[in-house]
């Protein structure tokens, strides 16, 4: 696929590689909406680039998912690009008595949401000209951290459904697409505690030439190392990773 023209809607587009995404699509001259939980993230992200629409929505939630679906194809009838982007990561103790609903809600936000919004989305897109479902999973699909282990589990998990969800859309026009990060220096996981990786811009802009370069699996650094390692190199990767 190319940045444009498009008319793109980007989940958890307020900030983080999700902004940063929406940006490059805005600079090529393609439409482009976000949506997320907080009303004035959203509003700051707007204020950034006018030209955004934005939608509050808890792709965490069901309901809010399929309110979402009804309100962009509304109001945005070219909506050609979904990007299923939103996501979190908590560091969890397995072994410690835990709180259920935030690793439920891990796992909705991560996975649930992606899986539902892309078959949700999948007959208004196999209206367009060149539609495309991008997904972003992560390097951690492959070789997991184990101070993550949801974040891990559901980014492997969306690996996986992206590669079937490619097959079977094979014959339509929808492309699919992933988008697999190493880590990149963003507020993932809160504020202060993912300040390290790839710089946000050097990963958005390496990402964006082999989006328009019409890639359809894209990992940048460790994470296209990763991504095609052999089992021998995936298990020293992972002990380097978790002494």
């Amino acid at each position: 696929m190319q940045l444009a023209p498009h008319t793109v809607l980007i989940t958890g587009g307020a900030s983080g590689i999700g902004f940063a995404l929406a940006e490059r699509f805005l600079r090529a001259g393609s439409q482009v909406a976000i949506c997320g939980r907080r009303a004035d993230k959203l509003e700051e992200a707007k204020a950034k680039h006018p030209g955004i629409r934005t939608f509050v929505c808890d792709v965490g939630q069901a309901a809010d998912r399929v309110a979402l679906l009804d309100r962009a194809t509304r109001e945005l009838p070219g909506l050609d690009v979904l990007v299923n982007n939103a996501g979190i990561q908590r560091r969890v103790k397995l072994a410690d008595p835990g709180d259920w609903g935030a690793m439920r809600e891990e796992i909705a936000i991560n996975l649930e949401a992606p899986i539902h919004l892309s078959t949700l989305f999948i007959p208004h897109l196999h209206k367009q000209e060149r539609p495309a479902i991008v997904n972003v999973t992560s390097g951690l699909s492959f070789t997991p951290l184990c101070g993550v282990p949801v974040y891990c589990a559901t980014k492997a998990a969306l690996h996986s459904f992206t590669l079937s969800l490619r097959q079977q859309l094979s014959a339509t026009p929808i492309e699919v697409v992933e988008i697999i990060p190493p880590a990149v220096d963003t507020d993932l996981g809160g504020p202060g505690l993912h300040t390290f990786g790839v710089p946000l811009d050097e990963f958005a802009d390496a990402v964006a030439d082999r989006l328009d370069g019409g890639e359809v699996e894209i990992a940048y650094g460790t994470a296209e190392h990763v991504s095609r390692a052999g089992r021998d190199v995936l298990d020293m990767v992972f002990k380097r990773m978790n002494p």
